[in-house]
């Protein structure tokens, strides 16, 4: 059984300003992919919700989308809230979801 994908307003405004950003500096063709990679990540996770590794923080999980993205989420019952979307090149110490 699938799990149903719930996206915070958090993620879809950070994955919004991302796509922008990709599309005015690298091209229509880069941002279609990696909204490409994120709908195949989802998708493996609305099939897969433990194929995440655990963040550190309580029920809270997280998976590689490209190699400078990593998407945290939690499972709820029979839905994944994809919580947010950080910079893998960012510090450790701004991430919140980050182990400490």
């Amino acid at each position: 059984m699938a799990y149903q994908i719930i996206a915070t307003k958090r993620f879809a405004n950070k994955v919004s300003r991302l796509l922008h950003y990709l599309e005015l500096n690298w091209g229509e063709r880069v941002a279609n992919k990696f909204e490409e990679q994120l709908l195949k990540r989802l998708i493996v996770l609305s099939n897969h919700p433990f194929v995440g590794a655990n963040s550190g923080r309580k029920n809270c999980r997280s998976i590689l989308l490209t190699k400078h993205n990593r998407l945290y989420y939690r499972i709820n019952n029979n839905t994944i809230e994809v919580l947010n979307m950080y910079d893998t090149r960012m510090r450790p110490s701004k991430n919140p979801f980050h182990k400490k």
